[in-house]
């Protein structure tokens, strides 16, 4: 049986598919992009993060650490982390929960038991199991078993992602997915780069793909100010997506800066906290010029 990463299982989620759903949030992503909400998921492997506000300051962790890795600072206790070896032993010793570490494997029964609990709400709500990140793609053997395993269950699939991965996997995960959650950020290939790290080619190439496969399909745009927000990237998303008879409609999503806790943490730096938050006028705005294409538009998940 597969195993795979994970940094989350979350109930009766809104607004990750219709309905009431169980998300599963896999580790791991190709992509940096500068505003990610979700920076636990970034990396595939386990990370410390410590929440200075629980810290009683008593010590224990670092008079227990074996590699003795942890040294008080005014920042609260810190680990270096080129001698961490992610043990675990100053969360167990911890009497404040000041520390967590976050990731861990687990079997794809596993997590089915978990999706089973809720089955009642899917059924009742149109609902079902949101499998995203992260990047559900990076770690194709466990998503494909945990795909085909609540199809066996008669559970509706939608599998949020950055479309950046091999064309030949993700037609095949398209097989088994009922509906896909498809990120698009910047249509300029030089700014996609600058700010997620790769180039946007394969992702509108496999949005293509998907489409032509006849695949169901909802756009996300997070709304980014000064990144994104232009008339000029909204419009040239709004008549490449109105070609692609797949889409269902696009959802913009409003930047918010509620993950900045995490990055600090994680002992991560937030390059994110220039960004502002778009207005509700702003939202309204941008969902006119997308519309004038043809394309439904809903502003929120």
């Amino acid at each position: 049986m597969a195993e795979g990463v994970i940094f989350d299982i979350k109930k009766y989620a809104i607004h990750d598919g219709p309905g009431i759903r169980t998300t599963v949030f896999f580790k791991g992503c190709p992509l940096a992009c500068r505003w990610c909400h979700n920076p636990e998921g970034l990396s595939i492997a386990s990370q410390r993060a410590y929440q200075q506000e629980r810290c009683i300051g008593c010590g224990e962790c670092i008079q227990i650490c074996p590699r003795e890795v942890l040294t008080r600072t005014a920042d609260g206790i810190v680990a270096d982390p080129a001698k961490c070896d992610l043990c675990q032993t100053c969360a167990a010793h911890c009497p404040s929960e000041a520390v967590e570490f976050v990731g861990r494997k687990v079997t794809v029964a596993e997590v089915v038991r978990q999706i089973e609990k809720d089955t009642a709400f899917y059924d009742q709500s149109g609902g079902g199991i949101t499998l995203s990140g992260g990047e559900p793609l990076m770690q194709p053997e466990f998503l494909l078993e945990l795909l085909e395993a609540c199809g066996s269950l008669d559970l509706h699939r939608t599998v949020d992602t950055t479309g950046y991965a091999d064309a030949g996997l993700l037609l095949e995960v398209a097989q088994q997915t009922d509906l896909f959650l498809y990120d698009l950020k910047l249509m300029d290939a030089a700014k996609h780069r600058d700010f997620t790290g790769v180039s946007n080619r394969l992702i509108l190439n496999n949005l293509k793909l998907l489409s032509q496969n006849k695949a169901r399909i909802q756009v996300r745009i997070p709304v980014l100010p000064g990144i994104n927000s232009d008339a000029e990237n909204i419009n040239r998303t709004a008549d490449f997506v109105a070609a692609l008879p797949g889409v269902e409609h696009i959802a913009i999503l409003p930047f918010h800066n509620s993950a900045r806790g995490k990055y600090g943490r994680l002992g991560m730096e937030c390059i994110a906290s220039d960004i502002e938050c778009p207005s509700d006028a702003h939202l309204k705005i941008i969902a006119g010029w997308l519309e004038k294409s043809g394309v439904q538009v809903k502003i929120g998940g």
